[in-house]
């Protein structure tokens, strides 16, 4: 799908030319053409590593939204801290069956391998402090239920970073290291 950097170039290019818009394979304007579409398709894959990297606070915040839907008045440290055991729990019955699944002797899949790796960075951050939205703010609850659950709405919430040992930071949106 060519994007507006191409379709741009394309069309100044035919503006130029009039009806006759047949290139010569090495002109000025082929050149033109094809480091526009070569623009676009980096970043298109650019955006795509992007969104992949941010999924999974997308899913994070988007459980805590559903958490948040369920109740209207704000939440206590004690309660927050028990949604996020939960939702560190959320794959363990899938690791459970996978490793009922393998055979006695046999190493793990790379499936099992993956989701213990995850579980082991998500229990680390936790000890040092889990970000979430904050939920023991009304105006961040309201504005959490409203979410459309596009990366760019989460510019409007109020985050903070929640230690295992029960202990509240501000934060900042997008994650950034313990911020």
């Amino acid at each position: 799908m060519p994007s507006k950097s191409f379709n741009k170039v394309q069309k100044h290019i035919a503006k130029k030319k009039g009806r006759n818009t047949v290139l010569h394979e090495n002109s000025r304007d082929t050149h033109r053409l094809q480091r526009a579409s070569a623009r676009d398709d980096k970043l298109n894959r650019l955006a795509a590593v992007r969104g992949k990297q941010n999924r999974p606070y997308l899913q994070r915040v988007l459980f805590f939204q559903k958490v948040a839907a369920e109740k209207a008045s704000p939440f206590s440290i004690a309660e927050i801290q028990a949604f996020i055991e939960e939702y560190l729990h959320r794959d363990d019955e899938e690791i459970a069956q996978l490793k009922a699944e393998r055979r006695p002797g046999r190493p793990p899949s790379s499936r099992e391998d993956l989701l213990k790796q995850k579980h082991i960075l998500e229990d680390r951050e936790y000890v040092s402090g889990y970000w979430l939205p904050d939920l023991e703010s009304p105006d961040s609850l309201g504005v959490l239920k409203e979410w459309n659950g596009e990366w760019v709405g989460l510019n409007r919430l109020k985050f903070v970073r929640i230690e295992k040992s029960g202990t509240k930071h501000e934060s900042s949106f997008p994650p950034k290291g313990q911020s």
